[in-house]
């Protein structure tokens, strides 16, 4: 075989596996269950978190043009997967205040020392780069709220 015939062979395969896709569908929300609704946090709170954290960490996932593409859509459905199982904005009413309080805590944590979003994120969405102001901003609302559970 030759080199053309491997490039040939491999586009075809490509092309193909193009007809596997993930289901996209968000789970659907809860009244009274979202972290926004049930905190009301000041608006530019809210901007962040819709920008920087609301795609991996709730039911509000909006899927970008890349999410089509074969074999991105099946890491892409995994980080989502992942990131809802460990903090979940659309679900925060549904756990206990220990749990609610220990999650406000590592967020703010992991907001702080630039965990999260995760570079990938930002590098492909350029508006959930926060700024450090905005790190601190989010961080500390983190903390504030933190403090209301008891």
């Amino acid at each position: 075989m030759n080199k053309r015939n491997i490039l040939i062979g491999l586009g075809i395969i490509f092309i193909l596996i193009q007809f596997i896709q993930t289901d996209k569908t968000n789970p659907e929300t809860r009244p009274g269950q979202d972290l926004i609704e049930v905190t009301n946090p000041p608006a530019e709170v809210v901007r962040i978190m819709k920008t920087a954290c609301y795609d991996c960490h709730s039911h509000e996932t909006k899927y970008p043009w890349y999410s089509y593409i074969t074999p991105v859509n099946f890491w892409l459905k995994g980080h989502i997967e992942e990131g809802r199982e460990n903090l979940n904005f659309s679900t925060w009413n549904s756990q206990t205040p220990d749990k609610a309080k220990h999650k406000l805590e590592e967020s703010a944590e992991e907001t702080r020392q630039k965990h999260m979003p995760l570079t990938p994120y930002w590098m492909m969405h350029w508006e959930a780069k926060l700024s450090p102001e905005e790190r601190e901003t989010l961080a500390s609302w983190f903390d504030d709220i933190k403090k209301a559970y008891k």
